[in-house]
């Protein structure tokens, strides 16, 4: 049986994109979505997107690229995906070793990547000279049937519930609110969302993006919360990013606008949600406790020097 590894073309995305669900259920793409990953990686990632083919068969994807943003340079990123029904023939290898290529060539010194908590998946990034540095953690609600806290019958003074709709003519607010939050997320490798026209095309335009059921928690008219959120029109909704401006932190504006989010998302038909946290953000993880997230995967972040 043959594998080939060759660059990705949009005609792909439907296959790639199976492969992203067989190997992480636990996250949401589309084909739409994974085309305007594509679009709008700006020149300076260097982005590349390959898929694996086994006897004609797409059964694996990867991506590999340069953290433009890292005030270090030389970081980069490598994520190869296998079909979890092909595993053991090579088609990771081959995927990591074409996406670590690209990275050389580019002069890249360190590469990370998740790697998902099991023990294939361990020994595979261990045998190839990665080493674990943290972990990252997936949680799932039954949205349908989960007990969500009711709305609060008043707002604290001076507090306002928006959707990121209605920022449509202006989103720069959402984008100084998120390079903020961002900015303090528990990472390897610091980095900010680089100017306002990247974060439009990578985040503000990504079809996974619901604008009206992403919340906006206002303090005196200006942006102190949010909760995005990502859905892919069959159900299933993930909390892509929920934060709160330094200002405002410690009053529950995070959770306030989360909470909202998830049930506008059930009134609208969502069925599960998805969120993750890195194991270091106590904060988070206590809220999704709170609103009855359970455990359903563990990611582990590694790193190889390329040296």
């Amino acid at each position: 049986m043959t594998v080939i590894v060759r660059e990705f073309v949009p005609d792909d995305a439907p296959a790639a994109v199976r492969v992203r669900r067989s190997a992480a259920p636990y996250t949401v793409t589309t084909p739409a979505s994974m085309l305007n990953e594509r679009r709008a990686a700006p020149p300076a990632r260097r982005y590349l997107m390959l898929v694996a083919e086994r006897d004609g068969e797409v059964v694996g994807y990867g991506n590999a690229g340069l953290v433009h943003e890292a005030p270090e340079p030389g970081q980069a990123f490598v994520t190869p995906v296998v079909d979890p029904a092909h595993r053991g023939h090579g088609v990771g290898g081959l995927l990591l070793r074409a996406a670590e290529e690209h990275l050389a060539a580019l002069g890249a010194r360190e590469v990370y990547a998740w790697v998902r908590d099991e023990p294939e998946c361990l020994e595979f990034a261990r045998t190839r000279g990665y080493r674990s540095t943290r972990t990252l953690r997936y949680l799932r609600l039954e949205l349908a049937s989960a007990a969500l806290p009711e709305p609060p019958a008043a707002l604290p003074p001076g507090v306002e519930l928006r959707t990121a709709a209605d920022f449509a003519a202006d989103p720069r607010p959402l984008f100084a609110a998120d390079s903020e939050a961002t900015a303090d997320e528990p990472t390897d490798i610091p980095f900010g969302l680089g100017d306002y026209e990247e974060w439009l095309a990578d985040t503000w335009e990504d079809p996974l993006l619901d604008r009206e059921l992403t919340v906006v928690a206002l303090v005196d008219g200006a942006v102190a919360a949010f909760s995005a959120a990502h859905t892919d029109g069959e159900g299933r909704y993930v909390s892509a990013m929920t934060g709160t401006v330094r200002a405002h932190r410690g009053r529950g504006l995070a959770t306030l606008a989360k909470t909202e989010s998830l049930r506008r998302a059930r009134a609208a038909g969502c069925v599960e949600a998805y969120t993750s946290n890195d194991s270091a953000n106590g904060p988070m993880l206590a809220i999704n406790r709170r609103l009855g997230y359970e455990p359903c995967a563990t990611e582990v972040r590694h790193v190889r020097s390329l040296g």
